[in-house]
């Protein structure tokens, strides 16, 4: 497969994917090859591609299908990529192009794209507008985020917070709350299970997060951490990173010894586990639609930037409809359709 300008390569090994994203920009944990391998245990295929102009790999995507029920077409799914320097416009067409063609070749009734693009980036939006995408309805990831600079140092970031959430980390330092790494994934999805419940958000099945976590883990992609009271796990967390950047990705914590603020000490551990090992950024991975306290996610947001972190609104996800009968049944006909979603994508 071939656009003007660039070379594409879909045949990629597990080094030569590696190999590539070190140099390339936007780097994201859900276009690693762990990710990949990850959704291919869940119904997912998942199909790698990288562009090249001369002997410089520009760009590369992940593209993932998944076949629909009874009929014989899939869905695709390139999450928050491609990665490629957003700023060339030509190699972004070409880019989306290339997407287009293998989304094509794939049977795709269409694909949805989400990179990590600024809601003021008026050269994407014009380049989606040229090359035939469309806003999607449906948003897999949050569009939105908070993210923290930890280039600044850790003086700077603590003098940063705000002073509620200083006083909670040294508060939970007092009471005893104690941090350590974790591989035990049983108590952490334990902890996890009652945050849902507690907060009423749908999760998936313990082993499916017992190998999202070792995955990442043994690849040394991801770190998971649990936070004690006298011994009894009462918080955790699990971090994703790849590139320069963290990101937040599991938070958990149990019904008691919240009074302790065990969350507020262990966000801080994280963020100097970051800092410490060379990471620049700390994406918490999650804000606001509605900038306000009717959004679902005003709460955590609070929580997130009581740490000095910056809200960030992106673009959000973008369709490029290959088969527009089906796609409007998918979207707009079927009243079951955002249950099928979660089946689709989970």
């Amino acid at each position: 497969m071939s656009v003007p300008d660039i070379r594409v390569t879909s045949d990629v090994s597990h080094s030569a994917w590696h190999d590539a994203l070190r140099y390339l920009p936007n780097q994201h944990f859900l276009q690693t090859w762990e990710w990949g391998e990850l959704k291919q245990q869940y119904g997912w295929q998942a199909q790698r591609f990288l562009c090249a102009r001369g002997k410089k790999h520009v760009a590369a995507f992940t593209l993932l299908t998944r076949p629909l029920p009874v009929l014989p077409l899939t869905i695709g799914y390139v999450p928050k990529g491609p990665l490629l320097e957003y700023s060339d416009t030509s190699l972004f067409a070409a880019v989306l192009d290339t997407i287009t063609a293998a989304a094509r070749a794939a049977r795709a009734v269409y694909v949805k794209i989400d990179p990590d693009l600024s809601v003021d980036n008026v050269s994407a939006l014009a380049t989606y507008r040229t090359q035939g995408w469309q806003p999607s309805q449906e948003q897999i990831q949050f569009p939105n985020t908070a993210l923290l600079d930890l280039s600044v140092g850790q003086e700077a970031l603590l003098a940063a917070m705000k002073p509620k959430t200083r006083y909670n980390i040294r508060l939970a330092a007092r009471r005893g709350v104690e941090i350590a790494e974790t591989t035990d994934w049983p108590t952490l999805f334990h902890l996890y299970a009652q945050t849902a419940e507690r907060d009423a958000f749908a999760i998936r099945e313990e082993g499916y997060y017992h190998a999202l976590w070792s995955t990442f883990q043994e690849s040394g992609k991801g770190r998971g951490f649990l936070a004690s009271v006298a011994g009894q796990p009462v918080a955790g967390m699990f971090l994703m990173h790849e590139g320069d950047t963290g990101w937040f990705f599991t938070g958990a914590s149990a019904n008691a010894h919240r009074d302790k603020m065990p969350n507020y000490l262990l966000q801080w551990h994280a963020i100097q586990w970051l800092a410490d090992n060379g990471f620049c950024r700390y994406d918490l991975w999650g804000a606001p639609t509605v900038m306000d306290a009717s959004d679902p996610l005003w709460g955590v947001y609070r929580f997130k930037r009581g740490f000095g972190a910056r809200f960030l609104r992106r673009l959000g996800a973008y369709d490029y409809v290959l088969r527009p009968t089906a796609y409007w049944l998918l979207t707009r006909l079927m009243p079951s359709y955002r249950h099928l979603r979660r089946r689709l994508f989970g």
